[in-house]
């Protein structure tokens, strides 16, 4: 047998380093019962995935292999015996293990250690002498475990499992921020359960099942792209100012139609949209301000800023400007109007129905808060969900691992899942479709997940350009239904951007980076020796301005299609809270565009330091809390989460008075994976 194992090599110009590597690879193909051509045909494949060179087999390549052909067992067994459920011992300790209680896993900057948990032998098991598996598995769990090759069910890595950096990682559940820290014990009060109740009971309760209402729906799945003509852009565009102007107008009570190359001697209001004079970035003498083809034929004129004293421009921003042309080629601002925010959901909206319809929406409403009258937790986590040096998904597992022991009502995941930026996708080392890789890595873990945690427990998806298993277009639309088998409705597919209510609290969320696209357009001015909150400002143009992506021209690398659903790209309302995940550092703020003092805000510098940034707040002004989740892998370690919890409000409560204390009894931990 080792001959034919050394001729087999041979013949595919593979050479085995010495006696004992060769005694090594007999040994496989005796486990694993494969013949000698079997085996050299793996291995060929596991040469060219890892990238290896002058196609020499070591004795130190031997233990991944090892791995691979152990994954590969458990997909087969798996495939075979798809109708039957095999428990392991994650499932029990996830239950009984009393060291992964609350207050292990949230620390206040002290890393916690995760002990070793003994196996448990679960009725009815079986090993199968073909195959070798650790002590990890006692069978393979369900398809969820499929695939994984340096994480099991819960996150844990196996004990012969290679040593990852991601593994090894120091940081595991260290709090980066909390805000509103002061409801720490109140919150927690509120959102779990009885402190008579042990950790067992509390993680065997149900969930309480709470309604999603989808606001705005996007584009629809298997839209048709790729038609974008000048005449969509141009409408769109025109319409965003017609839009801005009517409400500027309402607010000002003044007539906003002037042309915006007129010469006056007296002040006017015009509005129209900002231009860069060029092809390089915005300056202060660089500006000029489009109208409208309505009002002033599309032409231009350049904007003079010196009057203005502070100001944040960008690209495509439509502006309404206070001032003087009296040339007709300058245009002197001494007021600038840049944001008008919508009004609540609820406020616009309970209007439009009758009488009798709202009644019984209200009715709606309080059973829906009956069944949360423990509060609404939503976790928010944004991908990419595995490290830049695998596709083992190590940081999703810790994530679901996390969820099973905190129970939220609903789990948030925005892409990238299969990410089109990542190493081995990019340089295209991977054997599998892109939709393959999805359905194993992320639709059975969820899929497990939901099924684990009962029919309360939700997931939503909302997808990103950065996918590569999915449409390459921006507004995008969701997922495929058929990708998912969702008995209990427990998975709900959002378009990108997405707005939806749950438990009266409106959320708008959108995958693209736009606050990194603004911060490198943007120009900013403010008074001398003020502090500006710099993430702030360009999160707060996202609810000035109505849009999801305010910005035109669109940032380079950004599939912008305004021809499907352009008013999938509009805010239907100021929501409650605002879901930007961006690769600038994260942060949780109160957009001070909506109040006339800035809030309390913080955020997380680029070195890792923490930034924070406290000012008394007005809370009898509207507010919208925006939070960037961050990235949950960055690199080939971890990276960030969020966890939201929203004790349920009063239901005689007016809009503004819920909106208001929404703020103040919302608590949001930005927590490191």
């Amino acid at each position: 047998m080792e001959a034919e194992l050394r001729k087999e090599f041979s013949q595919n110009n593979f050479t085995i380093e010495d006696s004992e590597t060769a005694q090594q690879c007999l040994s496989l193909c005796s486990s694993y019962d494969m013949t000698a051509s079997d085996f050299v045909a793996s291995w060929e494949v596991f040469y060219l995935n890892m990238q290896l060179d002058n196609g020499l087999v070591q004795s130190s390549q031997l233990e991944k292999f090892r791995q691979v052909l152990q994954n590969e067992q458990r997909e087969a067994f798996r495939r075979k015996h798809s109708d039957i459920h095999f428990y392991t011992k994650d499932d029990v300790d996830m239950l009984m293990n009393n060291h992964d209680n609350d207050q292990d896993e949230i620390t206040h900057g002290t890393p916690q250690t995760v002990p070793k948990t003994k196996r448990v032998s679960t009725p009815g098991q079986f090993r199968d002498a073909s195959m070798d598996i650790d002590n990890q598995y006692v069978a393979p769990k369900t398809p969820a475990s499929h695939g994984k090759t340096s994480t099991g069910a819960s996150g844990q890595r196996p004990e012969s499992s290679p040593l990852t950096p991601f593994s090894q990682r120091t940081n595991k559940c260290v709090v980066q921020f909390v805000f509103n820290k002061h409801l720490s014990e109140d919150a927690s009060d509120v959102i779990s359960t009885e402190a008579s109740e042990d950790d067992f009971m509390r993680r065997l309760k149900p969930i309480q099942r709470l309604q999603v209402k989808i606001i705005n729906g996007g584009p629809h799945a298997g839209c048709r792209y790729m038609y974008d003509r000048l005449e969509s852009k141009f409408n769109e565009l025109e319409k965003r100012i017609r839009r801005f102007v009517f409400a500027v107008s309402e607010h000002e009570q003044k007539n906003i139609s002037h042309h915006v190359a007129l010469a006056s001697q007296e002040e006017v209001m015009v509005a129209g949209k900002v231009c860069c004079d060029g092809e390089g970035h915005l300056n202060s003498k660089s500006v000029l301000l489009e109208g409208s083809v309505e009002d002033s034929g599309g032409q231009r004129v350049r904007l003079d800023l010196h009057n203005i004293s502070q100001y944040s421009l960008f690209p495509g921003q439509v502006l309404v400007v206070e001032g003087h042309n009296p040339s007709g080629h300058c245009l002197v601002a001494s007021r600038l109007i840049d944001s008008i925010p919508l009004p609540l959901y609820f406020a616009s909206h309970d209007h439009e129905s009758p009488p009798a319809k709202r009644q019984a929406s209200d009715q709606t409403a309080h059973l829906v808060a009956d069944r949360s009258s423990t509060g609404l937790s939503i976790l928010v986590a944004a991908g990419p969900f595995t490290t830049s040096d695998n596709l083992s998904f190590e940081p999703l597992g810790e994530l679901l691992s996390h969820c099973r022991k905190k129970r939220p009502n609903l789990l948030l995941l925005l892409g990238p899942f299969v990410d089109s930026e990542h190493p081995q996708i990019k340089q295209g080392l991977v054997d599998k479709l892109f939709s393959h890789i999805f359905q194993e890595e992320i639709r059975m873990r969820i899929e497990e997940y939901c099924e684990e945690m009962g029919e309360g427990a939700r997931v939503m998806f909302v997808p990103s350009s950065r996918d590569a298993h999915h449409n390459y277009v921006f507004p995008q639309p969701p997922f495929e239904t058929n990708l998912f088998e969702d008995p209990g409705k427990q998975i709900t597919l959002l378009a990108n951007p997405g707005s939806f209510q749950i438990d009266k609290v409106t959320v708008c969320c959108c995958s693209m980076d736009i606050l990194r696209h603004l911060s490198s357009e943007e120009l900013s001015h403010g008074q001398p020796g003020a502090s500006t909150d710099r993430l702030a400002r360009l999160a707060s143009h996202i609810v000035g301005q109505r849009s999801f992506y305010p910005l035109f021209p669109a940032a380079p690398g950004v599939p912008l299609d305004l021809s499907i659903a352009p008013e999938a790209m509009n805010l239907p309302c100021t929501p409650d809270i605002l879901i930007l995940p961006s690769d600038l550092a994260p942060f949780v703020k109160v957009l001070s565009s909506l109040a006339t003092n800035t809030s309390e805000s913080s955020g997380i510098k680029s070195d890792g330091k923490l930034e924070v940034d406290q000012v008394s707040m007005d809370f009898g002004h509207v507010g919208t809390i925006c939070v960037n989740p961050g990235r949950l892998a960055k690199g080939v370690m971890g990276g960030t989460f969020v966890e939201m919890l929203i004790p349920t409000a009063s239901e005689d409560l007016p809009v503004a008075q819920a909106n208001k204390n929404l703020l103040a009894r919302t608590k949001v931990v930005v927590t490191r994976i």
